[in-house]
């Protein structure tokens, strides 16, 4: 299947809606919300700032505030325990990066989640004492700028151009699904999704 405008609308218009997010920092927001944009009933990813005091943040004024990806997920395909896993898997829990721009936040967003991450702990075999990644309740999230988002997609025109004649803005390739699994495809994941396999620069063919 070619990657097109009519792929790109209907594999987006096809997406959940039953849907719920999470959000995780985990370092520089680029590599993350590649690695979670490739896994399967996820449905969107934007990055962003969490965590701080500072009214509307940006990248250059972050304050104290930590990069993240918010993960919008189908609920029928994927729990917030799911996610955790995957998170934890994304980074070491055991060290900390000094500047709080990148450092390592799991953050729950409602009661349910914060019992899911409690119960993720207990039953892990990660050791306690030890953890240096921070538990945190989210009390705000901030978009990033139009220029981190789909950060992988920046420069690849054979891609880009697909969403400009779909009609789509900056806005509506952050929200697009199919933009994040081509975020994660060319980032180098394994991805799943009908138009993947013919998703490659068309210089290199």
């Amino acid at each position: 299947m070619m990657l097109t405008p009519t792929v790109v609308t209907e594999f987006d218009s096809q997406a959940s809606e039953n849907t719920e997010t999470a959000t995780f920092g985990l370092g520089c927001f680029w590599g993350p919300d590649a690695a979670f944009g490739a896994v399967d009933g996820v449905v969107r990813t934007r990055v962003g700032y969490a965590g701080g005091t500072k009214s509307d943040p940006s990248y250059e004024i972050l304050g104290d505030h930590t990069e993240v990806v918010q993960v919008e997920y189908d609920l029928e395909q994927l729990s917030f325990t799911d996610l955790l896993e995957r998170a934890f898997s994304e980074h070491n829990p055991y060290q900390q990066p000094q500047k709080r721009q990148y450092q390592n936040i799991m953050f729950t967003e409602t009661g349910d989640q914060h019992d899911q991450l409690l119960a993720f702990l207990n039953e892990s075999d990660l050791d306690r004492d030890r953890l240096a990644t921070h538990l945190e309740s989210l009390d705000q999230f901030y978009l990033a700028e139009a220029y981190h988002q789909k950060f992988n997609l920046r420069g690849k025109r054979w891609i880009t151009d697909v969403f400009t004649e779909a009609g789509y803005d900056e806005e509506a390739v952050r929200e697009s699904p199919a933009a994040a699994k081509l975020n994660a495809h060319v980032a180098g994941h394994d991805v799943s999704a009908p138009f993947i396999d013919q998703a490659s620069d068309p210089r290199s063919r």
